[in-house]
């Protein structure tokens, strides 16, 4: 008889870390007390993508001591689609989940999302209102998330108003056949995953959750370059979607 490396959890949380060096402790330590006032065992699994400041260190100073907290520590940057994939395959968790660890949308709102879940649905994720401020960056990346979200509706046969979020969790038994299908590794892969789900027949629901931006943290997010990335992937998505429809009427 074989034996799992990593015991059984109720709920794995994969957190994704690229230059987090700022607020990474304080975030997991309100991560935890709220992961604690659910009552649920957890595992929390950290990803490490070839930070350039202390993000690797401070990890390892998280983990140690702790057994139901593991790293992996990347030697090349993978991206966001390709750090979280990989944190969803390691899990053992019945619910398996990220968020991003800025807490941008507070980790308060987990118990929401849980709830749905536990209610019947496949996964939960957070639906975003927006708590903008007066900075000039804040607003246009406002604008062109807004943006982005009609354009994903008009592409997009599905119904989730943001699909964007880093912010989702899912029963991992109907996940993870999903996740092994996504090919962006980078940040188009928070709607990719969505409309594999959805086209997977997955029930999922969109919890309404407060997004503050934070004026302590400067985003890795560089907006130009990462809309035209998102573009690109977008046009890869729809033209590997199409192959494959032709795919399947050729056998069929």
């Amino acid at each position: 008889m074989t034996t799992s490396p990593h015991p059984h959890y109720d709920l794995s949380v994969v957190i994704a870390c690229y230059q987090e060096e700022g607020h990474l402790v304080e975030s997991v330590r309100q991560l935890v007390a709220t992961l604690d006032g659910t009552g649920r065992s957890y595992e929390l699994i950290f990803v490490e993508d070839k930070s350039r400041d202390r993000t690797a260190a401070i990890i390892a100073e998280l983990v140690a001591g702790h057994p139901n907290r593991r790293a992996v520590y990347h030697q090349h940057n993978l991206g966001r689609g390709g750090t979280v994939t990989e944190g969803f395959q390691l899990a053992t968790g019945d619910i398996v989940g990220f968020l991003d660890i800025d807490l941008e949308v507070h980790c308060k709102f987990l118990p929401a999302v849980l709830q749905a879940i536990d209610h019947g649905k496949d996964g939960a994720t957070a639906y975003r209102h927006y708590a903008v401020g007066w900075r000039p960056t804040a607003i246009l990346r406002h604008f062109l998330s807004s943006g982005y979200r009609w354009l994903f509706r008009r592409l997009f046969d599905v119904p989730f108003r943001d699909p964007e979020t880093g912010f989702k969790f899912f029963r991992r038994a109907k996940i993870l056949p999903v996740v092994n299908k996504t090919r962006d590794p980078g940040w188009f892969w928070d709607s990719e995953i969505m409309i594999l789900a959805h086209q997977h027949g997955l029930s999922i629901e969109e919890v309404p959750c407060r997004f503050e931006r934070r004026a302590d943290k400067q985003s890795t997010v560089r907006i130009f370059r990462d809309v035209w990335r998102y573009l690109v992937a977008i046009r890869a998505f729809r033209a590997r979607q199409r192959a494959e429809r032709r795919s399947r009427a050729a056998v069929g």
